[in-house]
């Protein structure tokens, strides 16, 4: 099974910037539906964007539209996260999940995933 590896997160100042990106372990990624998901202690692991295989359909949660942008380099089995205009609400642990399911529009949901990440943790700072 494909094994999905987030890196890039780190501490950064409200209105700064990050780029996460998603690194798996095989080539089948490439068919895969990626999202990212982001979750603070206490409350629900939430969505933030999804991209389909080929990188043609994306989504975005309205709390981040505008600011983040999903992509994908298939070549390299990555799929990252450009986030901007940092807000302190966008502190979490923020983890990429994948879907073989490629015929399917990209979920917002949980369920829709069925390999994750280990997270990679997002501090944003006033």
């Amino acid at each position: 099974q494909v094994q999905l590896v987030e890196s890039g997160g780190g501490l950064a100042q409200s209105g700064g910037s990050l780029r996460l990106s998603c690194a798996a372990s095989e080539g089948s990624f490439r068919q895969y539906t990626v999202g990212w998901f982001r979750q603070v202690p206490g409350k629900e692991r939430e969505f933030v964007a999804a991209i389909s295989w080929n990188g043609e359909i994306t989504r975005y949660a309205d709390s981040v539209k505008d600011r983040f942008t999903i992509s994908r380099a298939n070549s390299r089995n990555t799929v990252n996260l450009q986030m901007n205009m940092l807000k302190l609400e966008d502190t979490g642990v923020y983890y990429c999940a994948g879907d073989d399911r490629a015929w399917r529009r990209p979920g917002s949901t949980t369920s829709d995933y069925d390999v994750w990440g280990q997270g990679t943790r997002v501090t944003v700072s006033s």
